[in-house]
């Protein structure tokens, strides 16, 4: 290969010129082509403000479902530019029906992919890409009259309930056996090989505590952790706007138990991690950190820090921090820099968001494979679920047995404070009631709230009990741990 001479390399200064015409950011998404090519076209659209408005997750699921259409496109000979309405309705029929995929998916699954893509292709007509979006569109009237835009190729089998929920000693058996390496019997596993048990514990309880998302309580930083008031069972923290989904910045709360869990995988396994990384000098050798120097805590919260590479000084109010920027605050610890972020790696690094699902998937495949048949299985996504059901039910108990409203009294409390059904939305940053209503908490109605807890059940764990044995979708275990 003969040499590169300097006319061949840009200078850092071109380089930067030559980014920001295509307002490429710190950490922006791009594509290259099997050629190795990257579409300038692609990474403007990556920096819009159509896809920069996305969640950080769902940014994430876009990615990959562009990805797996462009290959396919790839394989007739066409960029995703020379995409046509063929192609579309092909791709739906491969995705959804083709023998030859061995990965075939749901309505459900489809219809978020189809978004994505008329997502892309909307933007690409409106500045002038292309001349017609590939994803074929339709108006219908709806019952009032209102006329609407559908796409032709949605799904009419769309599952929109098809989620499972833990009982709270479903949840413990399942943390137990899957992440803290318990046996069956519910004494330690010596066979168990699994690392940073105490952090995916305490993790997995705070989504469990606080319905938190998986992106939203993998971002948190340690001086966000609430303090613990003596006396109280459960702590009030504050999510970030900047890390909540829909920028829904919202309190939270979780229990103390969890919190010193907490607490104690900061002593104890984040500890040994961050020294080894700082005997290590893996923290001196980090790009771009930032410096906290200064927390002002009230009354809004604000960082200053300073960049170490230029000594620029810096300072933003928390609430308004964003992930990657908090991944780059580093603190002074006794013994040396730290990451100000709360969950690392065992090198001492931010523990990447998406990495908990792997973490989830590996607990359930240790159940089935110790407790067989019926054993336990959990997502992150099914930890807020679990949330959102749990707390329904203690809201409704609350109201129908300590307070003792009747029917009138009922409707001037939800007046004055709200009924469960929005108690609940607010908690989960949800836009919508109906979406709670709908989706996360199908299996009371399922089984008639109302009818059963104005029954004989004494406490809201029965009546979760009963809800499961009604409903095929919550998991709950007996008591000595089987089916």
């Amino acid at each position: 290969m003969p040499a590169r001479t300097a006319e061949d390399l840009w200078s850092a200064a071109e380089l930067e010129r030559r980014e920001a015409e295509v307002r490429i950011r710190p950490g922006s998404a791009f594509m290259t082509s099997p050629e190795g090519g990257v579409d300038a076209v692609l990474t403007s659209y990556f920096n819009s403000a159509p896809f920069l408005r996305l969640a950080d997750a769902t940014q994430e699921s876009y990615l990959k479902d562009y990805r797996l259409f462009f290959d396919f496109l790839w394989r007739r000979s066409r960029s995703w530019s020379e995409a046509t309405r063929d192609d579309v309705e092909d791709y739906e029929d491969w995705r959804r029906r083709a023998p030859t995929n061995p990965r075939r998916v749901g309505g459900s699954k489809w219809m978020r992919e189809l978004a994505a893509l008329n997502r892309l292709y909307q933007w690409a007509v409106a500045t002038g890409q292309i001349a017609a979006n590939p994803v074929a569109t339709r108006v219908r009237v709806t019952r009032d009259g209102q006329m609407v835009q559908t796409l032709d190729a949605a799904a009419h089998d769309v599952v929109t309930a098809d989620v499972k929920w833990l009982t709270p000693r479903a949840w413990s058996r399942w943390r137990d056996v899957g992440l803290l390496g318990l046996d069956a019997s519910g004494l330690p596993d010596g066979t168990f090989r699994g690392r940073n048990g105490d952090r995916n514990a305490a993790y997995a309880d705070l989504l469990f505590d606080s319905g938190l998302r998986r992106t939203e309580g993998a971002s948190l930083l340690v001086l966000e952790l609430p303090a613990v008031a003596e006396g109280s069972r459960y702590q009030r923290g504050r999510l970030a706007t900047a890390v909540a989904k829909n920028g829904s910045g919202r309190p939270f709360y979780v229990t103390t138990a969890t919190l010193r869990r907490i607490g104690a995988y900061l002593a104890t396994s984040r500890a040994d991690a961050v020294r080894a990384a700082q005997e290590a000098g893996r923290y001196d050798r980090v790009p771009g950190k930032l410096l906290v120097e200064k927390t002002g805590l009230a009354p809004v919260p604000v960082l200053r820090w300073v960049d170490e590479a230029t000594g620029t000084a810096g300072e933003g109010r928390l609430d308004r921090l964003p992930v990657p920027l908090r991944e780059r605050l580093f603190v002074r610890g006794p013994d040396g820099l730290e990451p100000a972020w709360l969950w690392v790696g065992e090198d001492g690094m931010p523990f990447q968001g998406h990495s908990w699902e792997a973490v989830f998937s590996a607990a359930s495949k240790r159940c089935r494979r110790l407790l067989g048949p019926g054993a336990p299985f959990c997502t992150p996504h099914m930890a807020r679920h679990s949330f959102a059901l749990t707390m329904l039910v203690a809201l409704q108990h609350v109201l129908d047995t300590r307070f003792g409203l009747d029917a009138e009294q009922r409707r001037d409390f939800a007046a004055l404070y709200g009924n469960p059904w929005r108690m609940v939305k607010d908690l989960l940053g949800h836009r919508s009631e109906d979406t709670t209503r709908n989706i996360y908490l199908a299996p009371v109605q399922d089984v008639q709230i109302r009818s059963l807890l104005e029954g004989d059940l004494a406490a809201g764990a029965e009546f979760l009990q009963a809800v499961a044995a009604a409903s095929g979708r919550v998991q709950d275990v007996a008591p000595s741990g089987g089916r």
